[in-house]
């Protein structure tokens, strides 16, 4: 039966000043090799420690020792227990490193190093009390720190388990200080650290960070949930007990060899679990849990279902980790039943070794002993650390690589094969595109076509788990502008759209300008938009100048997506809620169904023209009939340009009254080379974005087909939306709005 590690003797809960408890519980639990270098840094750090404290009041040497102590417990090797000895010891000595490398050798040295370099990220701390602008700097610095941790991460994962620990020992000591810089760095540890302790499988310190950025940011939740647990505390304890001696003797008469405890449950995981299922305390199902350790895997399962013929389980509370583990390796089953007097009762089950991995993740895997064999599953575990680091050659600032480290670092994965049989993980939803700027910046620029498991697909499926993925290349050339429209789903990963709008970027500021206006230009001239201020345009999206804004246009900085809804907004604006537009009645003739503001005009019939078939965003006008009330046209409808001057005097003001929820009926022309199925993918296209179509016009003459759709639409965005996606059927030469 493997076994489980007894904690470290020496309790890191409340540092003390004193390092005598601290050696003599390392003694105890280290080789004495082991222990003497470690004696020798806390002998090193001591004097020059004195005198100095951190911000949240806590002596430096105390800190450092409870960091030890964390590590200690988590049984790491004696030379990460000196680092985090002497990790501020280059704040405090000048030419330390030099010192630490001589005393301790180049290993230890840049264990120092690395966690220097990573100190920035506390630096947040003293601006956060400064209103709105110091909401800047916090996140520049903490953007910084990151930099700083990914140069370190790919050095030696110690440093950043580390960092984890140091910064537990932070939150530990935290209580003394002022409530701005209690609430920031709870903030980070909530953000930052304890997402990144979950994905190295740290389970140990994820929970502890949880729990104390909950003190802090929540305190009034916190203390309600801990008074709670507290009141009931006594009982629980009492049905714990008899729980466990039940479970244990039905294991003993299976011949299951096991342990089995009750499992203390986390004030954060309680409070997460009660916003996100609304649920009050007394709902939540795990605040009484066991948990069963067991030798192999088939134990496993037998315990499980001891468990559910012992007490009915709880349906939809049943999770196998086992046969489908978490990203991060986590593997266990997690059940949930009616247990003794009905009270609802969690059952966690997993082997001694998966206990291990959960409680300690990647450093349950650390090989401290020199001459180790190289383990293959804890490279491919801390792989992920490596490919990290190539974010910072493409991104250009601080705080675009700090939402690409959160973004991308916390997401859910799909992971998929390479042609050579090597697994990459990919944000869920991932596309080829994205696996080809994550193998290579120059296989993504090159990518035109993939092959999922020998198939050809087009770049914007979707991946799934488990496909083998084969990209097709140019010899040479860039990506595609249409890879940053988001509607067209080619980029699911920021890092992918980063290295995408990079390449454009760079390219020659009159070519951008260039092709800005010619994709401005085709969006309008698709969407049937003429005269429309693009001066104005350009401003409404931040633009001092026009040659500006189509300069990002055309690097990809700004999507078509944003232009179509500032045109939207800037021709349609909102309605005051005061205002009462007229509402159209129905006909037969195109009634419309949404409130229009007819200037001048009382509670009339008011109808769609049919020849011109006005939609949002266009300027409209209204035509009061003989008999009919009044008829809504476009103002460039040749109806309208052909009337006579007696006629003219019949023309009203109208505008869009914005009443949401409406749709209106708007021609689209469709150009192609005619083919078989031609008409069925424009059909399927129509039916997937859930656009009603009415009518239906195809004329094929020379190997060309011309089609006329009548669709009702929504707005000008899902216009935009339909005819991009329409031009990207195969055959397809230009689809537009029917003037």
């Amino acid at each position: 039966m493997a076994s489980i590690q007894q904690p470290f003797p020496f309790s890191a809960g409340k540092a003390t000043p004193e390092l005598d408890p601290f050696l003599a519980a390392l003694a105890s639990a280290y080789a004495a090799d082991d222990a003497a270098l470690v004696r020798r840094a806390c002998g090193l750090a001591a004097p020059a420690y004195a005198g100095h404290a951190l911000a949240t009041g806590e002596g430096l040497l105390q800190h450092a020792i409870g960091t030890a102590a964390i590590l200690a417990n988590m049984r790491l090797d004696a030379e990460t227990l000196a680092a985090a000895i002497l990790h501020a010891l280059p704040e405090c000595v000048e030419g330390a490193l030099d010192t630490v490398c001589a005393e301790f050798g180049p290993s230890v040295a840049q264990l120092v190093e690395g966690v220097a370099r990573m100190g920035h990220i506390q630096e947040h701390g003293e601006s956060a009390e400064h209103g709105a602008d110091a909401k800047g700097k916090l996140a520049q610095a903490q953007a910084e720190g990151l930099r700083q941790m990914l140069l370190a991460m790919v050095q030696d994962i110690r440093v950043v388990l580390i960092k984890l620990a140091e910064r537990t020992q932070t939150m530990r000591s935290l209580s003394q200080a002022d409530e701005a810089l209690r609430r920031s760095t709870a903030a980070v540890t909530r953000d930052i650290f304890a997402p990144l302790a979950n994905r190295l499988g740290v389970w140990q310190l994820k929970w502890e960070l949880e729990d104390l950025a909950c003190r802090y940011l929540e305190p009034a939740t916190y203390q309600q949930v801990a008074r709670l647990l507290d009141e009931r505390r006594v009982d629980r304890e009492r049905y714990i007990s008899d729980v466990i001696g039940r479970l244990r003797h039905e294991l003993e008469q299976a011949g299951i060899k096991g342990e089995v405890s009750g499992r203390p449950k986390h004030i954060y995981s309680i409070v997460n679990k009660m916003k996100q299922k609304h649920l009050d305390f007394a709902e939540v199902y795990d605040v009484r849990a066991l948990r069963v350790l067991v030798p192999e895997v088939k134990d496993c399962y037998t315990v499980l279902g001891i468990v559910h013929n012992l007490w009915q389980p709880i349906s939809g509370e049943f999770d196998d980790y086992i046969s489908h583990p978490k990203s991060n390796d986590y593997r266990s089953l997690h059940t949930a039943v009616f247990g003794p007097e009905g009270k609802a009762l969690e059952v966690q089950v997993r082997t001694f070794d998966m206990h291990q991995h959960a409680e300690y993740g990647v450093a349950a895997h650390w090989r401290y002993k020199e001459g180790a064999k190289a383990d293959a599953r804890y490279d491919e575990k801390i792989a992920w650390l490596r490919q990290v680091l190539e974010w910072k050659d493409t991104l250009a600032d601080s705080g675009e690589l700090m939402e690409q480290f959160k973004g991308e670092l916390f997401q859910d994965q799909v992971y998929v094969f390479t042609p050579q049989g090597k697994v990459i993980d990919l944000p869920k939803g991932a596309t080829p595109v994205d696996f080809a700027y994550h193998v290579h910046t120059d296989l993504g620029n090159r990518c035109r076509g993939a092959k999922l498991d020998g198939h050809m697909v087009p770049l914007n499926t979707k991946l799934e788990n488990g496909q083998r993925v084969e990209i097709l290349t140019a010899k040479q050339g860039g990506p595609s502008r249409d890879w940053l429209n988001p509607g067209l789903g080619f980029l699911q990963s920021a890092r992918a759209r980063a290295k995408v709008r990079h390449w454009f970027k760079y390219q020659h500021f009159e070519e951008n300008v260039a092709q800005g206006r010619t994709q401005l230009d085709r969006e309008l001239h698709r969407l049937g938009i003429v005269g429309f201020n693009q001066e104005k345009l350009a401003q409404k999206l931040g633009f001092a100048k026009l040659e500006e804004f189509l300069a990002a246009l055309g690097r990809g900085d700004v999507t078509n997506r944003q232009v179509v809804v500032a045109i939207q907004e800037e021709v349609v604006p909102k309605a005051p809620e005061e205002a009462k537009p007229l509402t159209a009645r129905k006909s037969t003739a195109g009634a419309i169904p949404a409130g229009i503001t007819v200037e001048g005009v009382g509670n009339l019939l008011t109808t769609m023209a049919r020849c011109c078939k006005p939609a949002p965003p266009d300027n409209i006008v209204g035509f009061i009939t003989r008999g009919r009330g009044v008829t809504i046209h476009r103002r460039d409808c040749p109806n309208i340009l052909r009337l006579s001057d007696g006629r003219r005097e019949r023309l009203v003001a109208a505008d869009w009254g914005g009443k949401k929820g409406a749709t209106f009926a708007v021609d689209i022309e469709v150009e192609a080379y005619d083919r078989q199925g031609l008409l069925r993918d424009i059909s399927d296209v129509l039916v997937r974005e859930r656009v009603n179509t009415t009518r239906v016009n195809t004329l094929s003459q020379d190997n060309v087909a011309r089609m006329q759709f009548t669709v009702e639409i929504a707005d000008l965005e899902q216009l935009s939306r339909l005819l991009a996606l329409i031009h990207h059927v195969p055959n397809v030469i230009e689809a537009k709005r029917r003037k």
